[in-house]
């Protein structure tokens, strides 16, 4: 068995692992990425692709930003679209000048995946059987096997990156957890095609036919969504049958400008709100999903990992730089603060736009109702905005 060492050890090589990486590396702190899957398998991942402002900012702070600020799309706003009734949340005004980036998960992988590469920064890709020990201890390590070989990775933390169905959150013994979830009775079935946008902002549509998002990449590239039964099967629809229903769920004036054309990718996306707490078991720390998950409704899932990486790479420097052990015991209850609130939102967003079939007219009317209060208050427009921007990051004092 060969044995190395580093001082932060991260599992799994998506946006999470690999943005702390880089910032630990910045500040000259040694980490090793282990991670099971290819880059090419890392990269062919369709994920989210609205960035809160405080991701930006952290990208712009981890160096990896110069992509991001030539070609992504900064929105200052984004449309609600009630049948045919269209408002328009303007963030720019309503939080005093903050935005959010169009970008997507794949690019700022792949802008992550060049900086550690020209960084000399090492990365275990195709690594199986990976195991954290010894968490609960002063010198946990992590085993596992690649091209054959044995490998034990000593390290003085360990950073559990690797996703909901990932190592990390499984080596947490079950009694010391304590689970949340909901899951929902429909999913979303994306398509991804190189059209332009029909807007130029996002388009939350609410219709009784069901939900649908109209989403961007680029101007050149476009991302739709329509929310289907959870046991719909992709192969049922066709292009044509994905355009026309879009079109049956939009605004006439938005139906009719909207340009269709060959999907480049098409996939059906499970909704669920997950928690578990604590998300720290001894020097091991969950990292964005592999501590929650959130419908992707209120765009909080890639967010809320870039928080987590935030909370933990501060507490982290402080540790290496002031000796400030203390702060270990608060990564949890920071970054769930920050944790529940989004989820909140995202369960919020996810009620009020999407059509339940189990819901009696009574509890149709009142969502509508809280749908219409919230639009037609500007108190309610700025309490959507303030969430859609991202609530602060907490400081670590």
């Amino acid at each position: 068995m060969k044995t190395l060492k580093t001082q932060v050890a991260i599992i799994g090589a998506g946006p999470s692992g690999l943005l702390l990486g880089q910032l630990l590396h910045n500040a000259g702190i040694d980490t090793l990425i282990v991670e099971r899957q290819t880059p090419e398998y890392v990269l062919g991942r369709i994920r989210a692709g609205v960035l809160e402002q405080g991701m930006v900012e952290l990208l712009r702070q981890a160096g990896v930003s110069r992509r991001m600020d030539a070609e992504g799309l900064v929105h200052g706003g984004f449309e609600l679209a009630l049948g045919e009734r269209r408002v328009h949340i303007d963030l720019h005004a309503l939080t005093g000048g903050r935005t959010v980036m169009i970008y997507g998960q794949t690019e700022v992988t792949r802008d992550l995946m060049a900086a550690r590469r020209e960084a000399g920064a090492p990365t275990f890709y195709q690594a199986s059987d990976v195991v954290p020990h010894g968490m609960k201890t002063a010198e946990p390590f992590v085993t596992f096997e690649k091209d054959g070989e044995l490998y034990r990775l000593d390290c003085d933390y360990i950073a559990g990156c690797d996703g909901f169905h990932g190592v990390a959150r499984q080596s947490i013994p079950n009694e010391c957890l304590k689970v949340f979830e909901r899951v929902y009775p429909f999913g979303w079935l994306g398509i991804l095609a190189d059209t332009p946008p029909v807007h130029e902002e996002l388009v939350y549509a609410r219709h009784e036919r069901g939900f649908a998002l109209c989403s961007m990449r680029s101007q050149t590239r476009t991302r739709y969504y329509l929310q289907v039964p959870a046991e719909e099967k992709v192969e049922d629809w066709s292009d044509q049958r994905f355009w026309d229903e879009l079109k049956a769920r939009l605004p006439q004036p938005l139906a009719n400008e909207l340009v269709t054309g060959p999907s480049i990718e098409k996939s059906i996306a499970p909704l669920r709100s997950f928690v578990v707490e604590p998300m720290q078991y001894g020097r091991l720390f969950l990292v964005g999903d592999a501590a929650h998950i959130v419908p992707p409704t209120g765009a909080k899932g890639l967010n809320l990992a870039a928080s987590d990486v935030s909370t933990l790479f501060n507490i982290l420097l402080k540790v290496y730089r002031d000796g400030r052990v203390d702060l270990l015991q608060r990564y949890s209850e920071i970054c769930l603060r920050r944790v529940w609130k989004a989820e909140r939102f995202s369960w919020w967003m996810t009620s009020m736009l999407h059509h339940f079939e189990d819901h009696d007219a009574f509890s149709q009317r009142i969502a509508e109702s809280e749908l219409e209060y919230f639009i037609d208050s500007e108190a309610g427009r700025k309490t959507i905005a303030e969430n859609y921007v991202g609530l602060p990051y907490e400081a670590i004092e």
